[in-house]
């Protein structure tokens, strides 16, 4: 089945939409949360999670790219039970090392969540993004989307670790200098 018509049925109230979300996206949507999370359960429990917001944001809302938009969910589901999982405690999970990691280009006196809700910084984002090389901009995504390890990326590119590393530092000081002269944050 097709995206426009899965959307469709959860336009109509159809409880075979989150069936057949099921059966086309849950390995997908399971190594989002995966990585985020460390125990099956609660990426499990992430994914069936996005069903229910799935079926609570259709309509009104009609997603163009329906895979985008339920990894954003399942995204957003797993970092919530990240952070209640690790109130108090120290990270070290992939997903804390990535967000440290670009924690490093937003200034102190704003929280990444209050940045990424930001209207004009998704669009910089975006462009920043479009702006680069495929392969900088698929590592870069891997990383700090998907979470992935240093090692899951250079493995699926095929690179050194110290080539990722090199990479990502290089992408993220261009991030920042393109944050700092768009003054998001000033």
């Amino acid at each position: 089945m097709d995206d426009t018509q899965i959307v469709d049925l959860y336009w109509n109230r159809q409880e075979t939409a989150i069936s057949e979300t099921k059966k086309k996206y849950e390995k997908y949507l399971f190594s989002i949360a995966n990585h985020i999370l460390t125990h099956y359960e609660d990426a499990e429990e992430s994914v069936n999670d996005t069903y229910l917001g799935a079926w609570n944001s259709m309509p009104p809302h009609r997603p163009e790219v329906l895979s985008t938009f339920l990894g954003k969910i399942t995204r957003r589901l797993a970092l919530k039970k990240h952070r209640m999982n690790t109130a108090g405690k120290r990270g070290g999970t992939e997903a804390d090392l990535s967000l440290e990691e670009l924690a490093n280009c937003i200034p102190a006196n704003h929280t990444i969540d209050e940045a990424l809700n930001n209207r004009e910084l998704a669009s910089i984002l975006n462009d920043f993004l479009a702006g680069l090389p495929v392969q900088q901009r698929q590592v870069f995504v891997c990383r700090y989307w998907y979470c992935d390890s240093i090692f899951e990326i250079a493995q699926r590119f095929s690179w050194s670790e110290s080539k990722v590393k090199m990479t990502l530092l290089r992408t993220r000081e261009k991030l920042r200098l393109c944050l700092k002269k768009e003054v998001v944050f000033l």
